[in-house]
């Protein structure tokens, strides 16, 4: 951090002379008469961070200093004080809803945003888009007011199909969206090859599509949980679940996420009270539980689940599930090359092929009969895969 930050770390102001600027460090005196008392950046009884004024309300020097440098300035000044302090600007809360523990978290990634970016960011463009890179999770709103905060540009954010994750960066012909989840709850995932998800509604592709009556509900259970009327807010709580919604806290902050029933694309994994069936299921808890994932969705199936590829930790899920040994290539629907060499792999897989080999015998899984691999791992009582 020293060598990004250095550049912006002046020398302390004890008696209200020398240079203002964080981006300007003279090697002799200053070539032009410092601002006014009232026009001083901070006091001598509180932290820079704390009482500085937003970077426009800023005096700038005649030393190519501009607003938007200045908003740059002040980030990474701000920044270094977050490192040595874990203090965030007090004034911040003036643009942003979220708690004080929430900012914590948000200059925490920034900081390690800054870190990794060489060179640092020197115009309002780059650090806005580290910004935005670094806080693509948060609520739409709080990072535009971070972004106003310092007076920095608001970038083009990225868009639900640019995730982190190691997915390709062309998507294949024929997904219709992609999402990209909070973290997968272990217990929304019933079986090896199916689990319920949750995406929040800031999210881009969500947030102009959030029915009214479920804004209406939301303002309603505040109201109630303000009035202490907990049995309604509870009530309430019911109704957003009822209409595909729920709110999910995370980190101290109340997110509404809307619910998605997803059946994971090309793979059959047995049920729970069939053999390996619970091994299976432990096995996509491994890999997805409690983690983001971004689903590649294809379409809807009968039972109405979202039918689609999924990515987690820079894998392709079910490519691992194959490869593993505790799902079946569904052949039938599927014919991805990618898919039959995983099997090839898993049946190579000790492990992987007396599972396999268990199920075969008993009737179960790919390949035992036309029924089988037409409804794979369907159980005698007619559930649903």
């Amino acid at each position: 951090m020293g060598n990004i930050l250095r550049c912006f770390k002046g020398e302390e102001d004890h008696d209200g002379g020398g240079d203002h600027y964080p981006y300007y460090r003279p090697t002799s005196g200053p070539s032009y008469q410092p601002p006014p008392p009232q026009q001083q950046h901070c006091s001598d009884d509180r932290p820079a961070a704390a009482s500085r004024p937003r970077p426009h309300q800023q005096s700038l020097g005649p030393h190519g200093v501009t607003p938007a440098t200045a908003g740059v300035a002040a980030l990474a000044q701000d920044l270094l004080n977050f490192e040595s302090t874990s203090m965030v600007p007090e004034a911040l809360g003036q643009n942003v809803t979220s708690s004080k523990k929430a900012q914590v978290k948000w200059y925490r990634n920034m900081l390690d945003a800054y870190k990794n970016t060489m060179p640092p960011p020197k115009t309002s463009a780059e650090a806005a888009h580290l910004v935005a890179t670094a806080l693509s999770r948060i609520r739409r709103a709080d990072l535009e007011g971070i972004l106003a905060f310092y007076n920095l540009p608001i970038p083009s954010l990225p868009t639900a199909s640019a995730s982190s994750d190691n997915h390709p960066s062309a998507l294949p012909e024929g997904i219709q969206f992609v999402l990209n989840t909070l973290p997968v709850n272990n217990k929304c995932i019933g079986d090896g090859d199916g689990f319920t998800a949750y995406v929040d509604t800031t999210d881009p592709r969500e947030s102009a599509n959030v029915p009214l009556e479920v804004h209406e509900l939301v303002i309603a259970r505040t109201q109630a949980r303000n009035d202490r009327d907990y049995q309604t807010a509870d009530a309430l709580l019911s109704s957003l679940d009822e209409a595909g919604y729920k709110i999910i806290n995370m980190s101290g902050e109340e997110i509404l996420a809307r619910k998605y029933r997803i059946r994971m694309r090309g793979i059959d994994a047995p049920e729970l009270k069939m053999p390996y069936g619970k091994e299976s299921r432990n096995a996509l808890v491994k890999l997805i539980g409690g983690k983001r994932v971004t689903i590649h969705v294809y379409e809807q199936d009968q039972f109405g689940r979202y039918v689609g590829d999924i990515y987690c930790d820079n894998l392709f899920v079910q490519e691992q599930m194959l490869k593993r040994g505790y799902a079946w290539h569904f052949k039938t629907y599927d014919k991805r090359p990618k898919f039959a060499n995983g099997r090839e792999r898993q049946e190579q897989h000790t492990k992987g092929f007396g599972r396999q080999r268990i199920l075969r015998s008993r009737g179960i899984g790919e390949g035992t009969s036309a029924m089988q691999d037409t409804m794979p791992f369907r159980s005698t009582n007619g559930d649903e895969p």
